[in-house]
């Protein structure tokens, strides 16, 4: 065991020793080449190979009491950075992040120079709190955001062909103003296109453009999570937001009230839909584009993560000849790609197959679809009455929200039709009750139901960056291991392709509750949701929860990440 003076700060060799990654020995080789060259003890041992920047950077900031960071582009305030000069940045090491309620964030890289704190303290005339993070991290990123702290669309753009995408279809509607001349200038064009080819590159679901009072920030929604992408000055706001209204033909003259529009581009040589959707604010319209990639979204059964058993089960429901089949979870869950992906292996000529959308987000060959539409009293109870006149084998119903739509897909399911629909419920034993709460009679529901599926989306581990790691006792207790005594567990350290977050992609959690005999006669009972619960656990059923450990357990996914999806406890 090493002893030091605990009245006096530790040096960094003695801290790299302590912490077994360098032996003695190899603390002074390295000393004596520091003496020899003059450069800083950490630079030295990474020449030697005996330890990385990293480690060096996360030692420093426990020694100082330091969180340590990786720098992204999101961390970055455009309005914050110019607190202090180019050059008094790349002199003292030391990049302003973000700054809140008087407290200045400034990433440094030796958090031992207590002089450059004290520096920039009397610069800006605020209280620091500093973060540890890589030296050539700063250096980069005061490139970076310095160069151009608001953004500019040749910087957004490079690396990506213009002629990558292209609008498939538009007609101009409403009046032309300025503004209208300002949408239809090149540089405006080739922004909107740039935004939409690398959100479509980057796998976003969703683009926010979002206005603020000196730029607008444009995120992206990867995996479910909120990435902050780039911020351009507030003047483009107006003229980008005219130009996507034209492309979504709707009326650019219209500001005050939300309106909901289509785009279509071929992205790549695929065809990419875009919902729009625009919100009046307080600074301005906020827009969301919904990405819907025909190419990217229909998936295979074998491709959602279903365990082999349940696979299996959920493929022998698809075939039935008549019943009904509930996908229950909540917004983003992943429901209506589990439908898609039922549909693609049952759609054939020889079966009619009509949907009910709101809105139809992927379109098929063959399959009939239907968009509802509430404006004009076109609902789904509506059209599914209809359809059920038209000679239907399988109705996909895109959502139960109400007593009369529940009532018709049950009768339908009774009357020798396969009805798959979905609702926003927690659990699968939630989705039975509140059918019975809509008023549906518990002995119709026992005759239809055939079964329910609920689920989640976890994000993957990004194998780019995998990294393992010896769990826990606390985390061996949750995951039912505890008896071992130890456990390896993978998780992501976090790299570029992954916008450092450690996790890329996502997979589906699922629990699968089949109508059986034994749980027909429950369902006659009006059963509780606590109810059927106990009737899962009584026979071992797998549960999201026990699911969601095996994917920890199979190192798909972090103990962290499930908590966060599935609220493991």
């Amino acid at each position: 065991m090493i002893r030091r003076d605990v009245t006096r700060k530790p040096h960094l060799g003695e801290l790299l020793v302590e912490y077994g990654l360098i032996t003695l020995e190899q603390k002074a080789e390295a000393l004596l080449l520091h003496k020899q060259s003059g450069r800083r003890l950490g630079e030295t041992l990474a020449e030697m190979g005996l330890v990385t920047e990293e480690n060096i950077a996360r030692v420093l900031a426990k020694q100082a009491g330091l969180p340590f960071t990786r720098l992204r582009k999101g961390l970055v305030d455009p309005r914050t950075v110019q607190i202090i000069s180019r050059e008094k940045a790349e002199l003292y090491e030391a990049l302003p992040l973000f700054c809140v309620h008087g407290m200045l964030t400034l990433a440094v890289s030796d958090p031992n120079k207590i002089n450059v704190l004290d520096i920039i303290r009397k610069l800006t005339g605020l209280e620091v709190q500093a973060v540890v993070t890589f030296k050539d991290d700063i250096l980069h990123m005061i490139e970076e955001a310095y160069a151009d702290s608001e953004g500019t669309i040749e910087d957004f753009a490079s690396g990506l062909d213009e002629a990558d995408i292209e609008l498939v279809s538009h007609e101009t509607t409403g009046r032309f103003e300025d503004i209208a001349e300002m949408a239809g200038q090149s540089p405006v064009i080739n922004l909107v296109n740039q935004i939409i080819l690398k959100a479509i590159r980057e796998r976003a679901s969703d683009i926010h453009l979002e206005p603020e009072r000196q730029f607008f920030r444009t995120r992206f929604r990867i995996d479910g999570v909120l990435y902050d992408v780039m911020h351009q000055r507030i003047e483009l706001h107006a003229p980008v937001i005219s130009r996507l209204k034209i492309m979504a033909n709707l009326d650019i003259a219209e500001r005050r009230l939300p309106q909901d529009g289509r785009i279509q581009v071929l992205a790549q040589g695929r065809t990419v839909d875009l919902r729009f959707s625009s919100l009046p604010g307080v600074l301005g319209e906020k827009i969301v584009l919904r990405v819907l990639d025909k190419e990217a979204g229909i998936v295979n059964l074998d491709q959602l993560g279903f365990a082999p058993q349940t696979l299996q089960l959920y493929r022998s429901l698809l075939f039935s000849p008549h019943g009904l089949v509930l996908v229950t979870g909540p917004t983003g869950s992943g429901k209506t790609t589990t439908l898609y992906a039922g549909i693609r292996e049952l759609n054939s000529i020889e079966k009619n197959i009509v949907t009910i959308e709101d809105p139809v987000e992927y379109q098929f060959d063959i399959i009939n679809q239907n968009q509802v539409k509430d404006e004009i009293g076109l609902s789904f109870a509506r059209i599914l009455k209809h359809t059920l006149r038209q000679d239907p084998d399988i109705i996909m119903v895109g959502e139960i929200r109400d007593a009369e739509t529940a009532g018709i897909a049950v009768q339908a399911a009774l009357t020798g039709h396969l009805v798959l629909t979905t609702m926003h419920t927690n659990d699968a034993a939630s989705s039975v009750t509140r059918l019975l709460e809509m008023g549906v009679e518990s002995y119709l529901l026992a005759s239809s139901l055939i079964g329910v599926i609920g689920q989640r989306l976890a994000r993957t581990i990004c194998p780019n960056c995998t990294a393992s790691y010896h769990a826990s006792q606390a985390e061996m207790e949750i995951l039912g291991v505890s008896d071992k005594k130890s456990l390896q567990l993978l998780k992501g350290k976090g790299c570029p392709q992954c916008f450092d977050s450690g996790y890329r992609g996502r997979f589906g959690i699922y629990e699968l509750l089949v109508v059986d005999p034994e749980l027909q006669r429950i369902l006659f009972q009006e059963p509780t949701a606590a109810q059927i619960r106990a009737y899962q656990m009584d026979r071992n059923l797998p549960s999201m929860r026990s699911e969601a450990l095996r994917g920890v357990l199979e190192g798909k996914t972090t103990l962290k990440e499930v908590t966060r999806a599935v609220f493991v406890d």
